[in-house]
């Protein structure tokens, strides 16, 4: 088990913007802490010391090594910098419940080479005032005096800011200025289920590269005139799915690429030069994803990272004048790719006729048939599974579970239509297409009906609960991860973190102060309704969750006890929604093993 979760050797790798140095995360004392090494050298040291909470997140920023912190999973990031030595470590944002955004590092900006643009939520928790943050001296110079509540800030190709946006009900407004000392106006107000994102502005920093869906049902590229409030043109669109990121090189001034997730990642490219550099490196490293994962300022060297979905990220170093790679890491050599699954993407119809697409790995050398099940709805639920490695997924098949992921309605990337299918749907329809999918398990011969169990974290955890409350019958057994028991208490939890988004949350899954919307939330919320419960559950939360509270963990298992419901339950204390820290990922994983088989894969 611990071969699938313990952490990498050396992963994360970052190139320095001067090209001498690269940096990684690596296991320091059980958790994740940053190294350095020069690219010339084959010796590494420390630069951070945390010994109670993984470091998942860094970068560099001129000549000093950027990274950023919570306490005990309560996503209150704060930041810090430390020099490539390791020596000058600083807090920069260190304010106990406050939160730290990087807005925009200011990467290939002359002048700004020790400068962060940083969104902080000191003034009023819901909204995020813009600072900028010398990462040398821990100076914060506040950018904007935000009396109007912004809360999402664009900058152009020098980080000045010139747009920002608020939320007004379920609407959602941006606001344009024309340059540094202008005013805000208002450019355009949009639906909040309608999606307008601004990914850059344009080389003479006028017009903006837009991901929009208005008047349209996917998301596609666009370039837009703020001071026309019109869209020019459609730059790109894709049939069937939802374009997500753009690419535009600073340096250069073009928009690079599109990517978008369909079966698997997909990409299309509008520069020539680094479309040539991507397709040497698809044709070298054939059957695998490739990712550029940063470079350094003069672009001789760069960090190749590939994977598939029986391989965890591999790193290597590129060299831009000769083209040629070098391994540079391996953090996962125990986890032989060949003794890996395949995952399939795949795609069955729901009742109603809407096509659901998903993913499916099968234990490796076991005839698929009767095989023993685990369903892994995702969670979000705003969001939808990928194709590629997951530790979760290649554990289970290991363990012969065949495991069946699946994009249920409302997951994104789809189309509007597709997502607005899953508004207040949660335990209705959403439910059901995780239904259909098991009935089409079973229908294919693949699945041993007696033998099915369901896990899902977040929202995937919400689906564990619907699902052994609304169809008892269909599974052995549920894992059910920082989820949610009791709407009414879950929705009221929220409104203090969703703010001036919380009608908009209200329109998505339903409103607890509307009489029509009670009683809907009444019929899904698996607490009223334990006394259907007939599966076997296992629990467990983060005592720090900012998301789902843990007093809805709390009350659903002692509603099962006092019914006499068999439930486990994993309580810990230095997490939050999720754990993060690799003992207490140990512990999960080692117990929901021995729960699976007693309760699925052993059962007679």
């Amino acid at each position: 088990m611990k071969d699938f979760f313990k952490n990498g050797n050396k992963t994360s790798l970052l190139i320095s913007p001067d090209g001498n140095y690269f940096s990684y995360r690596a296991d320091y004392r059980g958790m994740m802490n940053i190294f350095v090494q020069k690219t010339s050298d084959t010796v590494a040291w420390r630069v951070t010391n945390d010994t109670v909470r993984s470091i998942r997140r860094y970068f560099w920023k001129g000549n000093r090594i950027v990274f950023s912190q919570d306490i005990g999973g309560d996503e209150n990031y704060q930041l810090f910098s430390v020099n490539a030595d390791g020596s000058d470590l600083k807090g920069l944002t260190v304010f106990p419940g406050i939160n730290t955004n990087v807005i925009d590092a200011l990467t290939e900006i002359p002048g700004k080479e020790k400068e962060l643009l940083v969104g902080i939520n000191k003034r009023v928790r819901e909204c995020l005032d813009p600072y900028l943050l010398n990462v040398e001296t821990g100076e914060l110079k506040l950018l904007y005096t935000n009396k109007e509540n912004y809360n999402t800030w664009v900058t152009d190709n020098q980080g000045v800011i010139r747009l920002a946006s608020k939320p007004d009900g379920l609407d959602i407004t941006w606001y344009y200025k024309n340059n540094e000392k202008d005013v805000f106006s208002p450019m355009i107000t949009v639906s909040f289920d309608d999606q307008f994102t601004v990914g850059s502005f344009d080389k003479d920093n006028k017009n903006i590269y837009t991901l929009s869906n208005i008047g349209r049902d996917k998301v596609t590229l666009s370039e837009y005139d703020p001071l026309t409030k019109k869209e020019v043109k459609e730059i790109f669109s894709d049939n069937n799915y939802d374009l997500e990121k753009i690419f535009y090189d600073r340096k250069k001034k073009k928009l690079v690429s599109v990517s978008w997730t369909g079966e698997k990642n997909e990409r299309h490219f509008f520069d020539k030069e680094w479309e040539k550099i991507q397709k040497g490196l698809d044709d070298k490293f054939k059957d695998y994803s490739i990712i550029i994962g940063g470079y350094d300022d003069a672009r001789t060297k760069a960090i190749v990272v590939i994977y598939n979905d029986r391989t965890w990220p591999k790193f290597y170093f590129y060299n831009f004048k000769t083209k040629e790679t070098t391994e540079a890491a391996n953090p996962y050599p125990w986890c032989n790719e060949k003794q890996m699954s395949h995952t399939k993407p795949i795609t069955y119809r729901a009742k109603d006729g809407l096509v659901i697409h998903g993913y499916l790995t099968l234990p490796v050398g076991v005839e698929a048939k009767r095989l023993p099940v685990v369903i892994n709805p995702h969670g979000g639920p705003w969001t939808r599974d990928e194709w590629g490695i997951n530790p979760e997924v290649q554990f289970l098949a290991n363990r012969g579970y065949a495991v069946l992921q699946m994009d249920f309605r409302g997951s994104t990337g789809y189309g509007k239509k597709f997502y607005k299918a899953g508004f207040k749907q949660w335990g209705k329809k959403m439910q059901d297409d995780i239904t259909d999918g098991v009935e089409w398990l079973k229908k294919e011969g693949i699945a041993d009906a007696k033998r099915i169990a369901i896990y899902g974290g977040s929202y995937g955890g919400n689906a564990v609960l619907f699902g052994v409350t609304s169809t008892p019958d269909l599974y052995a057994a549920g894992v059910a991860d920082v989820a949610a028991s009791n709407m009414f208490t879950f929705i009221r939890s929220l409104a203090p973190e969703w703010g001036p988004y919380i009608k908009q949350f209200y329109e998505m899954v339903g409103d607890p102060n509307d009489p029509k919307d009670s009683v809907m939330l009444a019929e899904i919320s698996p607490l009223f309704h334990v006394d259907k419960i007939k599966s076997p559950l296992f629990i467990s939360c983060g005592a720090n969750d900012p998301r789902v509270n843990r007093a809805e963990s709390d009350q659903i298992v002692a509603a099962l006890k006092k019914r006499g419901v068999a439930v486990e339950y994993m309580v810990k204390n230095d997490e939050g929604h999720g754990f993060s820290n690799q003992k207490n990922q140990f512990d999960f994983y080692e117990a929901m093993e021995k729960f699976l088989d007693k309760h699925v894969k052993n059962k007679k």
